[in-house]
């Protein structure tokens, strides 16, 4: 193992703690659940594993140190972040109630879902802060790095994949129970107040 055990369950235990408390990524992927149902919000689980891997890759190349000196670069991915969310929540609250039809539902475009919070995740500043910050203290110095920190986000991501999994299915259950098109029409609404609630959440991030 590249760790020790006691150090990768206490990383664990962390990285639960904090998938739990909901971020702009999780409202992402209840909105596409609650908008499109459980196959779009697994697919756009993708999406989130792409982005944190590409956030972990940035803060170990050194692009995290560039945010936390600059808070012109921070603001840009900010907002830039927020207003993809933004618009992306005001395009679900208009659009018709989705077809819930087998065949129509095979039609759902997984690719956007998946480029949708892959961009989210990457463009979430406070992310590549936050793993500059979070995994250093995981990491045996005395051992190999890349086989350490390939371990960790591995770990982080079948645990983010898994807790968010169990939101999707118990989602995904309720939504597939209604078939009227005006509760339908609702959900889209509550799919896009959750996408824009998730941009506003990101412009409150702060560098420190």
């Amino acid at each position: 193992m590249p760790i020790s055990l006691d150090l990768w369950l206490a990383f664990a235990a962390a990285a639960t703690v904090m998938i739990l408390i909901p971020g702009p990524t999780t409202l992402m992927v209840m909105g596409h659940t609650m908008a499109s149902g459980p196959r779009v919000g697994a697919i756009s689980l993708i999406g989130v594993t792409l982005g944190d891997i590409g956030a972990i890759t940035l803060s170990m190349l050194g692009f995290s140190a560039l945010l936390a000196a600059s808070a012109e670069a921070f603001l840009v991915m900010k907002w830039l972040g927020a207003a993809y969310l933004v618009w992306l929540g005001i395009k679900l609250w208009r659009a018709p109630p989705a077809d819930m039809t087998p065949v129509a539902a095979n039609r759902r475009t997984a690719g956007e879902a998946i480029l949708q919070t892959f961009v989210v995740t990457l463009l979430n500043p406070k992310g590549i802060l936050f793993f500059a910050a979070f995994l250093p203290q995981f990491i045996d110095p005395a051992r190999p790095l890349l086989p350490q920190v390939v371990l960790l986000t591995l770990t982080l991501n079948v645990l983010a994949a898994s807790i968010q999994g169990c939101w999707i299915t118990m989602m995904g259950r309720a939504r597939h129970r209604i078939v009227s098109p005006r509760v339908l029409k609702n959900m889209n609404r509550t799919g896009g107040a959750m996408l824009v609630g998730a941009g506003l959440l990101t412009t409150t991030l702060k560098r420190g």
